[in-house]
């Protein structure tokens, strides 16, 4: 059996996942935790990681099973045939959303002036402060050593220190 990429309706993904899973499909939807501000209070609450998109574990002969689901539109595909996902690639991703705080995930969580600590390379645990961002990158300035680095954030592990 093979990982294959659903695509789904927006906003639709965990509703996806949880109706795939009752109907007796092996699903797996990343979900990053966040911390998010209500009017009143903070909340906890699971975001999809990546938006509009489930992974489903299905035999080829079985792929239209899917589309029972409200919410899927497609599968997603690369050079004419349906996208596959290597059983490693699910595992790495599953142990890296474990392994590390999710508020170190998404660079959008970055800003500058912020207090990071690098967490993985050859500079793993120093401190920094951003200077700017851009797309996948960050542009630091090392608290220890004074110098700027580049820091591409699809390569790197680094988390914001939370400020007092």
């Amino acid at each position: 059996m093979n990982w294959y990429v659903l695509y789904t309706r927006s906003r639709c993904e965990k509703a996806v996942a949880e109706k795939l899973a009752s109907s007796g499909i092996e699903v797996y939807c990343p979900l990053l935790k966040r911390k998010k501000l209500w009017s009143d209070r903070w909340k906890w609450v699971e975001e999809p990681l990546f938006r509009s998109y489930c992974f489903v574990r299905i035999e080829d002969c079985e792929r239209d099973s899917v589309f029972t689901a409200s919410g899927v539109v497609r599968y997603l595909y690369h050079c004419g045939k349906p996208a596959v996902v290597r059983d490693g690639e699910l595992e790495l991703l599953k142990n890296w959303l474990n392994e590390y705080s999710h508020d170190s995930i998404q660079s959008s969580a970055f800003r500058v002036r912020d207090k990071v600590l690098l967490k993985s390379g050859a500079l793993m645990d120093q401190k920094a402060e951003v200077l700017s961002k851009s797309g996948n990158y960050l542009m630091l300035v090392l608290e220890t050593l004074g110098m700027q680095i580049r820091v591409d954030l699809r390569k790197n592990i680094i988390e914001k220190i939370p400020s007092c």
